[in-house]
């Protein structure tokens, strides 16, 4: 049985030069956590984890290292406090094997509190890191940390996939009240429901969808769930307030969808304390590690596959930046590209990338959709896995496409202003 202790107790156990590992977002412990970041005598503590969730003094603490695989408003606000950071570029699938090879001495998780026989659900996140939490537990010379709270979710997995912990894997458990971050619901301009519109013709009855965070999926969501459409399947890493939407419109069946018929399937969820309630107890959600449900190979067999993805800008080549401005770090690739190579596998499959067309900078109208990327650009989608590029004058169907043609449909759906520009560029771009 493990050792229950407070979060202080427990934050004690680790050396001032050690390695912990976390998981992404809603997976992440949060009492533990504040109470690591009450110390002040580290030297040499070297974090490993994504998109944080939890309000710390950690990171900002001498002597402690965060490698981050995906930036969010924390990491940035980190980043520019001077804090000790570096972001890790790899897809989703690969948190997994990378944890692996960090191999750290603690690895630390909140979880629900046990039930009858001993399991606790792992609640709002698989993603990469349950193989290594149960290394960690197996391992004598390692710690394994779970925080446990009635606030979390009982959720669960699929076959030999379990969602859960078993207390005889645990070396420290921590018994918290707290609660996971809510997420407020984003409010849509506009522009997002242009582009919302301009995608949901492209998803017919019966498809299997991807979908991300923000104002964009969740009006597409919203649409699908008001529209005739019916019968839909859900694959995403991420489970939102717009796929609970959709189930409660009665549009989900997951009938016949692939290799998970009859549940949706994600690796984490992160949404509103509503979502959060309604995800407790509810076995028509399963939760697997990332790697199963990233697989290009699993999501390319779900029947008519259409994923849905954002960027920050495109090229007149198709190129894409979804994860950077000028070159600094602002998020992370997370599972874009695994979606996006995944949903090319089968001509009835579709990948949406959706933008805004333009942004302001300095008082300035400024196009999303450019000739070319300044050096130093960091591509997170290359122009051959590019599918479908969505903004709120229209659609760009590139593959397949020339140079030209790619350069003449994006300027299509650019904003007036910045066409003749493209046009030129695409003109520049065949000729080379």
């Amino acid at each position: 049985m493990p050792e229950q202790l407070t979060p202080e107790d427990a934050a004690a156990r680790l050396e001032p030069a050690d390695s912990l590992g976390i998981p992404l977002g809603p997976g992440q412990p949060p009492a533990f956590l504040r109470a690591l970041g009450t110390r002040t005598d580290w030297t040499d503590l070297r974090v490993y984890g994504a998109l944080l969730a939890v309000g710390t003094e950690l990171f900002s603490r001498p002597g402690v290292h965060y490698l981050s695989g995906f930036y969010g408003p924390l990491e940035r606000a980190l980043r520019s406090a001077g804090a000790d950071i570096d972001f890790t570029p790899a897809d989703f699938r690969r948190f997994g094997p990378l944890l692996e090879r960090q191999a750290p001495r603690v690895m630390a998780t909140v979880a629900t509190p046990p039930d009858a026989e001993g399991w606790c659900s792992l609640s709002l996140h698989a993603g990469g890191t349950v193989t290594e939490l149960r290394r960690a537990g197996a391992d004598p010379q390692r710690l394994l940390v779970v925080e446990t709270s009635d606030a979390y979710p009982r959720t669960f997995g699929h076959g030999e996939d379990r969602h859960a912990v078993h207390v005889d894997e645990i070396d420290i458990l921590v018994p918290s009240t707290d609660a996971p971050l809510a997420l407020p619901s984003p409010q849509a301009t506009d522009t997002d429901t242009a582009i919302a519109r301009h995608a949901v013709a492209f998803i017919p009855s019966g498809a299997t969808l991807q979908t991300g965070i923000g104002s964009i999926p969740s009006q597409i969501a919203a649409m699908l769930a008001d529209g005739d459409g019916d019968d839909y399947g859900l694959h995403s890493e991420m489970f939102t307030d717009g796929c609970m939407q959709l189930h409660r419109a009665g549009k989900v069946t997951n009938a016949g969808k692939g290799r998970f018929d009859g549940v949706s399937v994600t690796t984490f969820a992160f949404g509103s304390q509503d979502l959060y309630g309604w995800l407790d107890g509810n076995t028509d959600v399963t939760f697997l590690p990332v790697e199963i449900v990233n697989s290009p190979e699993v999501i390319g067999a779900n029947r008519h596959m259409i994923s849905i993805n954002g960027a920050l800008a495109v090229d007149v080549h198709g190129q894409v930046v979804a994860d950077t401005i000028g070159g600094e770090q602002f998020s992370g690739i997370g599972g874009a590209e695994d979606f996006v190579a995944g949903a090319g596998l089968e001509l009835t499959d579709r990948s949406l990338i959706c933008l805004p067309s333009t942004f302001e900078k300095d008082g300035r109208l400024q196009s999303r959709i450019v000739p070319q990327f300044d050096a130093g650009a960091v591509i997170t989608t290359p122009r051959h896995h590019v599918d479908v590029i969505v903004t709120e004058y229209g659609a760009a169907e590139l593959e397949g496409k020339t140079v030209q043609q790619r350069g003449h449909a994006l300027a299509a759906i650019a904003h007036p202003l910045f066409r003749d520009e493209l046009l030129a560029a695409a003109e520049r771009a065949a000729r080379r």
